[in-house]
C-alpha cells in the first residue's frame, strides 16, 4: 500500500518536503487525488467549511497523522470518531500567532481610538475630533494565554499599559507573570479595561463569555474576540451593546459567517471583521515550514510537534 500524503498547498511549492511518501494536493476540490484509504498523513485544507475537510476522513483507514493549519481543532474533531485507534492529531502552533496578534492589537486600538467613526465621517466629507480612550495605562486581560495569547501580551509590551492579567484553563508561572485558572475569571473581569478572548472552543469555553461574564465587566470596557464565535453568548453580548454599557470587536461571531440583517451589524460600539486573523502573509511560509518540519519527523519515526490528541485514548 502506498504511504500517501495529502497536502493542501501543490507539493512543487513546498522547498525541503522529504522523499518517500507519495505526494497528493488535495484543496477541498469535488473529487479526490487518490484513494483516501492510501492515505498515511492527511493535511486538512485551510479556510474551508468543516464539512469539506472532514469529507475525506471515514475512507481514510491507513491514515496515522491528521494535521490541521488552524491553530483550532473543533471543525475537525467531531469527524474522528471515524478514524483507527492511534492517529495523532496536530495542530498549527506557530503558524498563526504573528498574525492573530496583530488583528488583536488593530481591533484594540481601532475600537479605543474611533477609527472606524473617522473612516464613516470621511465618506461623509466631515471633521470630527475629540478626546478618545488611549491603549496606555489601561489593564488588559488575556482570556486563553496559549501561544497566541503570549503573542498578543508580546506586543502588548511597546504600549506602556499598566497590567496584564492572564487566564488559562489551570494556573501555572510564566517569565512575564503568573496564569490564573478561569476560576479566577469572576475577580478579574472588573478590572479589566479590556478583555481579550484567545481561547480555544472546547466544551469548557462555549458559551463562557455569558451574561455573568459580561455583567462582572467594568462600564465601558472593551472585548475583543479572536478566538471562536460561540465562547461568546451573542444574546447576551448584544444586550450589553444596545445599552452601550460596553463595546466590542469581534473577528469571530456566532453565528458565521454572520447573515446579512443579523442585528450584531448593526449595533452600537461593535467593529467586526471577517475571520481574518489568520490569513495574511504571514501564514503560508509558516504553514510550510511546519509541513516541512512535521514531515520530516514523520518519516524519520520522530515524535511529532504539536500533538493535541490520539484518538482511541483521548475523549473525543
Amino acid at each position: 500500500m502506498t504511504a500517501d500524503v495529502w497536502l493542501p498547498i501543490p507539493p512543487d511549492e513546498i522547498e525541503g518536503l522529504p522523499d518517500g511518501p507519495a505526494y497528493r494536493f488535495w484543496d477541498g476540490a469535488e473529487d479526490f487525488p487518490a484513494d483516501p484509504a492510501d492515505c498515511a498523513f492527511y493535511v486538512v485544507p485551510y479556510m474551508r467549511p468543516g464539512e469539506v475537510g472532514t469529507r475525506p476522513l471515514p475512507r481514510m483507514t491507513s491514515v496515522r497523522v491528521v494535521q490541521t493549519l488552524s491553530a483550532g481543532i473543533d471543525h475537525v474533531e467531531p469527524a474522528l470518531r471515524h478514524l483507527p485507534a492511534g492517529v495523532r492529531l496536530c495542530n498549527a502552533r506557530g503558524v498563526h500567532e504573528a498574525s492573530t496578534a496583530e488583528l488583536a492589537l488593530a481591533l484594540i486600538l481601532a475600537s479605543l481610538r474611533g477609527i472606524p467613526g473617522f473612516v464613516r465621517a470621511q465618506d461623509r466629507g466631515e471633521w470630527r475630533g475629540g478626546f478618545r480612550p488611549a491603549l496606555a495605562d489601561r489593564n488588559v486581560l488575556i482570556v486563553g494565554y496559549g501561544s497566541i495569547g503570549a503573542a498578543i501580551e508580546d506586543r502588548l509590551a511597546a504600549f506602556e499599559v499598566a497590567r496584564v492579567a492572564r487566564v488559562a484553563r489551570s494556573a501555572r508561572a510564566t517569565v512575564r507573570g503568573p496564569v490564573h485558572p478561569l476560576t479566577d475569571l469572576p475577580a478579574l473581569l472588573p478590572d479589566a479595561d479590556v478583555v481579550v478572548l484567545s481561547t480555544p472552543l472546547t466544551e469548557a469555553t462555549r458559551g463562557l463569555v455569558n451574561a455573568g461574564f459580561l455583567a462582572r465587566m467594568k462600564d465601558g470596557a472593551l472585548l475583543v474576540n479572536v478566538a471562536r464565535g460561540p465562547v461568546v453568548d451573542t444574546k447576551a453580548l448584544l444586550a450589553e451593546l444596545e445599552s452601550g454599557r460596553l463595546t466590542a470587536a469581534l473577528d469571530v461571531t456566532d453565528p458565521e459567517p454572520l447573515p446579512a440583517g443579523h442585528p450584531l451589524w448593526h449595533a452600537p460600539g461593535v467593529l467586526i471583521s471577517p475571520h481574518v486573523g489568520g490569513p495574511t502573509s504571514a501564514f503560508l511560509p509558516r504553514a510550510k515550514r511546519l509541513l516541512v518540519n512535521q514531515l520530516h519527523r514523520f518519516v524519520n519515526q520522530e515524535p511529532l510537534a504539536n500533538v493535541i490528541l490520539t484518538t482511541g485514548t483521548t475523549s473525543i
